[in-house]
This record gives C-alpha cells, sequence and structure tokens, in this order.
C-alpha cells in the first residue's frame, strides 16, 4: 500500500509541475496577513503586478478572506512602508491566487 501511495504523490508532483503550480503546502506560524484601512463594504484589490494600473486578480473583503500569505519582503526597500507593494498568496477554499497588495492595506499575523 505504501508504494502505491508513493506512486500517487509522484504522479500528484509531476501533474502540478507540468501545469506549473507546486503542490499546496499547509502553513502555520508567522508570515501571514491580514487587510486593514479598507472600510467593512469595500475590497481590496490584489493585482497581478506591483502597479495600481495592473489587473485586479483577486478581492479580499476585510474579515472574510482566508489567508493571505506573505511570499517576500515588500518593496522596493527605498520605499516607505505605506508605499511599497508586497508579494502574497491568497489561500480560500479550493482557491489559490498570488499576486501583489500595497503594504498600507495590510498587517502582520500568525498564521492558523
Amino acid at each position: 500500500m505504501a508504494r502505491l501511495q508513493k506512486f500517487i504523490l509522484l504522479g500528484a508532483t509531476a501533474l502540478s509541475i507540468a501545469v506549473g503550480t507546486a503542490p499546496s503546502q499547509a502553513t502555520s506560524g508567522p508570515g501571514c496577513l491580514y487587510v486593514v484601512n479598507v472600510a467593512p463594504y469595500d475590497v481590496l484589490n490584489m493585482r497581478a503586478r506591483p502597479s495600481a494600473r495592473s489587473a485586479i486578480v483577486d478581492q479580499l473583503p476585510p474579515r472574510r478572506h482566508g489567508i493571505i500569505h506573505l511570499d517576500a519582503k515588500c518593496r522596493p526597500l527605498s520605499r516607505p512602508w505605506a508605499s511599497r507593494w508586497c508579494p502574497v498568496t491568497h489561500y480560500e477554499a479550493d482557491r489559490v491566487i498570488s499576486g501583489w497588495i500595497k503594504a498600507r492595506y495590510i498587517r502582520d499575523i500568525d498564521c492558523p
């Protein structure tokens, strides 16, 4: 049975590499974010690139979004914190979307 499970895992990993995604990993501890400075009836737009002119790839309502994970340092480092863009991945149910969020609209929180 263990051999069959290993075969299935290897097949799933190969398939995910072929379609350009990695198998999802569980996350806990530091590195997650939550939405701030957005009205309760509004949403935070996640962008395809670090620009307000870039396409919207996802919308995050305050207090009603899934897990937002910080993927790397917000940049550019030469700019004040609120002016930086942060690369993130949004996990909600079966959806996984990567994009960019302006730093002024997020704060750190431990991942669940």
